[in-house]
């Protein structure tokens, strides 16, 4: 074959080898959905057979024991007491979710005499977009507002089983509910996280548990930027929505003086550059300074027609809160300081955060407020 025949030639074998991934991706999901569905059914069909009053009280637990056995003997593995604990609390835990779609059944008839219309009845029909394994993963939280968030950046970011595993286990919701109002977290549990100022996209602290780094082992600056460069994927979905890398050790000159900034990112939602600076050590008022600094010279100079004005984030190993509150405010130029941790929250911390949330739902009539049956 001559040179144009073998590139013609080789752009056939990727269009065909584009069509069979999609077709495979296509019947991937197409199963995932089935089975999804499947539990779904199998889980009402449980729930409602227990709410017909003798069925409770004839079978009470043994009932799950007693339907395992004889599913498995019809139909083999999969079908365990607990599996089958785990559809019924699905079908319960997600009746009232956003996936629900509701259609009319009502039909319209006619005698020789009248015409009439039966009364209008609506049922509900499950529209799964996420996998068994998200799903299961999303039972693992009890707290409503915060699973509902999590369903939903799931869907909207396509987040990998593993990666919502990870946010739920960074406490992702409860990092972003801490500093918003009642309303706020209410919006952000139905709709995920919404993006519409700079403070949205600000979290403190950030887990850094992916880089691999002890907090009581002592690292440098350099080091740290290293492992969050190593990390660059993982350090994108900490950072949250729209996100996208841009520089490390951007160079500047002024006065034919250079100076480096830690990292560079761009946020399309906000339209705007993000600069972090990395400190291993506690917030100075030095480093605002040289924040402030920066940003003058990316306003000046980087900033596009169109563009909002750049941010600064300082990570920083410790902060005193009351101290970054007197040197942050009055700035022209927006920087947020928040600290870094290098580990996952404890069991015993999570907690604590969970009963921080100013969730005063009792008053507002909430539907997160109302406990699943």
């Amino acid at each position: 074959m001559n040179k144009a025949i073998t590139m013609t030639y080789s752009s056939l074998v990727d269009r065909i080898a584009q069509i069979l991934v999609q077709a495979r991706n296509n019947v991937v999901r197409q199963i995932n959905r089935t089975q999804v569905l499947a539990y779904w059914e199998i889980g009402r069909e449980i729930v409602e057979f227990e709410q017909k009053g003798k069925a409770r009280a004839e079978y009470g637990e043994n009932l799950l024991m007693k339907l395992s056995a004889d599913m498995t003997a019809k139909f083999g593995r999969g079908f365990s007491a607990e599996n089958l604990r785990l559809m019924r609390k699905f079908y319960i835990t997600f009746r009232k979710s956003k996936t629900l779609s509701w259609k009319s059944d009502s039909k319209k008839y006619q005698t020789p005499s009248v015409k009439s219309e039966k009364p209008q009845t609506l049922s509900a029909k499950f529209e799964p977009m996420l996998s068994w394994s998200h799903y299961c993963e999303l039972l693992r939280v009890e707290e409503s507002l915060a699973r509902s968030f999590y369903e939903q950046e799931s869907i909207q970011n396509n987040w990998s089983v593993r990666e919502l595993k990870r946010q739920i286990n960074s406490m992702l919701f409860e990092r972003l509910a801490l500093s918003k109002d009642v309303k706020a977290v209410m919006r952000m549990a139905e709709k995920g996280q919404i993006i519409e100022k700079p403070e949205d996209a600000i979290k403190d602290p950030y887990i850094l548990e992916f880089l691999n780094l002890r907090e009581e082992t002592a690292y440098t600056e350099s080091q740290l930027e290293q492992s969050v460069i190593d990390k660059l994927q993982y350090f994108l979905l900490e950072l949250g929505k729209g996100f996208s890398f841009v520089a490390r050790q951007k160079r500047i000159t002024i006065a034919n003086r250079h100076y480096h900034i830690d990292l560079v990112f761009y946020n399309r939602i906000l339209k705007c550059f993000v600069l972090i600076d990395l400190k291993t050590g506690e917030l100075d008022h030095s480093d605002i300074g040289q924040m402030n600094f920066y940003l003058n010279y990316f306003k000046e100079n980087e900033k596009a027609e169109g563009e909002n004005d750049p941010i600064g984030l300082i990570l920083c190993a410790k902060k005193d809160d009351i101290f970054a509150k007197y040197v942050l405010g009055g700035l022209s130029n927006k920087i947020f300081a928040s600290k870094y941790k290098l580990a996952l929250p404890s069991e015993q911390e999570l907690r604590s955060k969970l009963k921080s949330i100013p969730l005063a739902l009792s008053n507002s009539g909430s539907k997160f407020n109302k406990k699943d049956d």
